[in-house]
């Protein structure tokens, strides 16, 4: 058998590859240099959270333009005479009937069909865990903080294109969320009649739904998703550390590695996805049944990604009032529209007012531990459990089904637990970080216990420690030391009134919040004292 690895034309195309990498390594970011400047790749494996989401979308997009193929987004009413026997000769749109052509008849639909739904939602879930931990390693300071909007936005239009994608089939599932939808629509003040007449083209289910939803789903919000996508990452390029590559990046690989390596990783989650698509039945239209108004199917509940908004629907008392001669639906407007605009309002602004309560103006390269600040740690505890009590009673009927568990009871336990659990997740997630603080202060100052116990000549016992090395004192002692801030005095010795004086004094009180219970931790020897560049670290 030939060698083709040292000449023919697969070596010419390898040389040529490796020549165009060659010349992309040597003008990284528009300036000619002598040597390879190494690309900040993934260090550890939350680094790989932010490439997942990316991974997920492509197979996101290339299962989709596949679908389009076969997809009919026509409400037109046909009696179906397909494979599937079950439905035959029941009339229903063709929407629905083509979307069960793609999983009984199209040699493979069925499977891209799983592919697709399932890719949306690993990115979904890949971008949301990528969001929490760029907050928790406080990746959002300064500059980027605008790149973390951008990600808010990015997971809001994912969420958005993901439900018009569940809700094309036209299947009795997906209908019934759109019927929900409108009671949505409807109940917005003043213009809900009118916003839900613009949204279906008349009265529920109309004749154009389906069609406008797949104008959305296929061409409008893709395109503002690989808007957003180029928008952060020209955003990163920009912001990159200049004259010198962070720290960790030291002996990083080549643009050339980078690529095959993200490749690699392409392959490996596209792989995971095609296996889960192949076992794992994900969404079966065939089951459900054409959508009918008149029906709705039992056990029925929203999208995992939704479903907080559903669970805070039923957790939500019944309150109404009226307001000029309109009754005012407080238990659809507060948990639809006020709390998801509260919600994405604060996590849009938390950076701001967390670098104007803390006076933290440092190189956003620099990720802190979450134990290096309790307070944000504890907020992110507290918004995981809201979340999540939520997201359960989203499925309240379904869990005490399961549990055999009255309704009514669940409920009520839910709805205490919605006030009463993130506070005391606040409270508890704070006071472990605090606790790993004294621990690392009792290295820092004793090293690490061995275990070995010692006797002394005069019968005392005491355990023998091990001296810290440099990178383990390093990774122990903070970049700065925290302190709350001191408002001064309300006027100078000549008695003029500091103009700022209120100011400075919330902004105070906000500090004490943040860094009233922090440990002070001793400095470490100095060979071991630490830099900010000793933690710089690439984040997406």
């Amino acid at each position: 058998m030939p060698d083709l690895t040292n000449h023919g034309p697969i070596a010419r195309v390898a040389s040529l590859a490796t020549r165009l990498t060659d010349l992309a390594d040597r003008r990284g970011g528009g300036v000619r240099r002598p040597d390879r400047r190494g690309v900040a790749a993934p260090a550890r494996w939350p680094d790989l959270l932010g490439p997942m989401a990316v991974c997920s979308f492509v197979l996101v997009l290339v299962t989709g333009v596949v679908l389009t193929f076969w997809f009919q987004p026509s409400m037109t009413q046909i009696v179906y005479d397909g494979d599937y026997a079950p439905l035959r000769g029941v009339r229903m749109s063709e929407a629905y009937a083509s979307t069960l052509d793609i999983s009984m008849e199209v040699k493979g639909g069925l499977l891209v069909r799983q592919i697709h739904h399932w890719a949306s939602l690993v990115f979904i879930a890949a971008l949301s865990a990528h969001l929490l931990r760029v907050f928790l390693a406080g990746a959002f300071r300064g500059p980027r903080r605008y790149g973390w909007l951008i990600l808010l936005a990015l997971l809001v239009v994912s969420i958005a294109e993901a439900y018009l994608g569940h809700s094309l089939p036209d299947d009795l599932q997906s209908g019934t969320g759109l019927r929900v939808t409108e009671g949505y629509l409807l109940a917005t003040p003043v213009i809900g009649t009118w916003m839900a007449w613009v949204v279906f083209g008349g009265d529920f289910p109309g004749e154009d739904i389906i069609g406008r939803l797949n104008t959305a789903h296929v061409y409008l919000l893709p395109a503002v998703t690989v808007a957003l996508f180029a928008l952060y990452l020209l955003l990163m390029y920009r912001q990159r550390p200049r004259g010198r590559a962070p720290a960790t990046t030291a002996g990083a690989p080549p643009v050339s590695a980078y690529a095959a390596r993200m490749a690699g990783l392409l392959l490996t989650v596209s792989g995971v996805i095609v296996l889960m698509a192949a076992t794992i039945q994900v969404n079966p239209v065939w089951l459900w049944g054409p959508f009918d108004p008149a029906q709705a199917p039992a056990g029925s509940r929203p999208p995992w990604y939704l479903g907080f908004l559903d669970g805070a629907v039923r957790l939500m008392p019944p309150w109404e009032i009226g307001v000029f001669g309109h009754e005012l639906t407080l238990s659809v407007v507060i948990p639809v529209m006020v709390l998801p605009g509260v919600m994405l309002a604060t996590l849009a602004l938390y950076p701001w007012f967390e670098q104007w309560a803390t006076g933290d103006r440092r190189d956003p390269a620099v990720l802190d531990r979450p134990r290096d600040l309790p307070v944000r740690t504890g907020l992110v505890a507290a918004f995981v459990a809201f979340y999540l009590i939520l997201w359960i009673a989203g499925g309240n009927d379904v869990v005490a089904t399961l549990l055999h568990v009255p309704l009514n009871g669940l409920t009520r336990a839910l709805q205490v637990a919605v006030v009463v659990m993130p506070p005391l997740a606040f409270w508890a997630a704070k006071r472990i970080c605090l606790g790993l603080q004294l621990r690392d202060r009792d290295e820092l100052e004793h090293g690490h216990a061995t275990g070995v116990v010692m006797v002394s000549p005069e019968g005392g016992f005491s355990e023998l420690h091990r001296p810290l090395t440099a990178p383990e004192a390093a990774l122990r002692t903070p970049h700065l030391e925290w302190a709350p801030t001191d408002p001064g005095a309300e006027a100078d010795a000549n008695g003029v009134l500091n103009p700022r004086y209120r100011a400075d004094r919330r902004r105070a009180r906000f500090s004490r919040f943040f860094f009233g219970d922090v440990v002070r931790v001793p400095a470490a020897p100095d060979d071991h004292r630490p830099t900010e560049s000793d933690e710089r670290a690439p984040v997406a």
